[in-house]
């Protein structure tokens, strides 16, 4: 029976030990239903090695909840980076990886033959020969190692870069670093700069840092890939209410959206089967698989681009249209920085003023919800609400009539 270790050969599986416990968050031990008993208390003790401090216990009636806990304006460096560097390596990937770099180290380029040769001539050691191109071939998309040709058979060479060869060289380069290593486009790369170079980001903190974003950033450039080409995606991921698997096949992506309200990402796609545009939540996906060209690519997303204007958030309901009618109360003298955020954030919704002090604002869009979401947070100011969608405006009539009825008034 194998013994237990907080490294993980798969990265995929990395993803979801830290989904559980931070995306879902707070299992006790009987809500885990995948495996045995004995692999959540494995997934847990990896996930205290990795988080340590970070990791939260809460009892309750069903028993101890576990979940990682984050205040992302008060850390400096995102602790689900470690997730990282959880990938186990076998020996001899340890081994290559130590010989490679020793037979290179004096900058000389050698051929693959040469290489093999060295290895075995030095450590006593025969590879196949296969393995150690692979090997290399990784390490040259790595930039650890460059590639070119000695006569017509190719030849490598370690990297002249040098991370604190540049950091040297280039005055401020290292604070650069140390700011975009905490950001969505440089994340990983930038911290791992940091790492090597035996740095610690001891300058910056971020007050909106969606560090959940890390785990999503292994999918983007293959969802990217097959947006630039055109093609078909299959998504594998998980369903928001039980974590089970669900399979999506033959989704046409679109775009990446950023949700300003919550700071989840989706991917926009067109479901061919249903016939309608979908946004997937990236956190929920387990995997992307990018299938053939899709000819039809242009047509629909000129279709996209005019559903667009109807996309109140990132979601397009049922695909139909509906009005929603919101009347505000704003005093014009003193409540400027009222009016002026209602027609900030309006987005495709339209702003008329029909009295003194009160503003009727006309939103058609897809999902009446996400309208209704934006609404509340004017709660004080909203004079009435009416609209197609007859459940979401009952729903918010009913949700401020309990709240009034909680804050001490009489109920409705």
């Amino acid at each position: 029976m194998g013994g237990f270790s907080e490294l993980i050969k798969s990265f995929d599986k990395t993803r979801d030990y830290i989904r559980d416990f931070f995306i879902y968050g707070l299992k006790v031990r009987n809500d885990f239903d995948r495996k045995s008993l004995r692999t959540y208390d494995d997934e847990k003790r990896r996930i205290e090695s990795w988080f340590g401090d970070y990791v939260k216990y809460d009892r309750s009636e069903r028993g101890q909840k576990v979940s990682i806990t984050v205040d992302s304006g008060t850390v400096s460096e995102n602790p689900l980076y470690k997730a990282y560097r959880s990938k186990s390596f076998t020996d001899n990937d340890i081994k290559l990886h130590f010989f490679i770099i020793d037979v290179l180290h004096n900058g000389e380029s050698l051929t693959l033959k040469e290489i093999v040769s060295d290895i075995d001539k030095n450590y006593n050691e025969i590879f196949d020969v296969q393995t150690i191109r692979n090997k290399l071939k990784e390490y040259v998309k790595e930039g650890i190692i460059t590639s070119g040709k000695k006569g017509k058979a190719s030849c490598f060479r370690l990297s002249t870069d040098r991370v604190n060869e540049f950091l040297h060289d280039y005055d401020g380069l290292a604070d650069a670093i140390k700011f975009f290593s905490e950001t969505q486009k440089f994340g990983i790369v930038g911290n791992s700069i940091l790492e090597s170079a035996r740095l610690k980001n001891n300058l910056f903190v971020m007050k909106h840092n969606y560090i959940v974003h890390t785990l999503e950033d292994i999918i983007i450039p293959e969802i990217i890939s097959a947006i630039e080409q055109k093609k078909y995606i299959s998504i594998i991921s998980f369903k928001a209410k039980n974590n089970k698997i669900n399979n999506n096949n033959q989704v046409i992506p679109m775009k990446i959206f950023s949700s300003v309200q919550t700071g989840r990402r989706y991917i926009v796609g067109y479901i061919p089967a249903v016939k309608c545009f979908h946004s997937f939540r990236l956190d929920f996906i387990k995997s992307v698989r990018t299938g053939d060209i899709c000819d039809e690519y242009d047509s629909i997303y000129e279709k996209f681009s005019h559903d667009l204007n109807y996309c109140f958030g990132v979601s397009f309901g049922s695909g139909k249209i509906e009005t929603t009618v919101i009347v505000f109360f704003a005093d014009e003298k003193c409540e400027k920085f009222v009016i002026d955020r209602l027609k900030r954030e309006k987005r495709n919704g339209v702003l008329e003023k029909i009295d003194d002090n009160l503003f009727r604002l006309t939103v058609k869009a897809f999902d009446s919800f996400e309208v209704m979401q934006w609404v509340k947070s004017f709660t004080g100011r909203i004079i009435s609400v009416t609209g197609d969608n007859k459940y979401a405006i009952d729903r918010f009539y009913n949700d401020i009539s309990k709240m009034y009825s909680m804050y001490g008034g009489e109920e409705q």
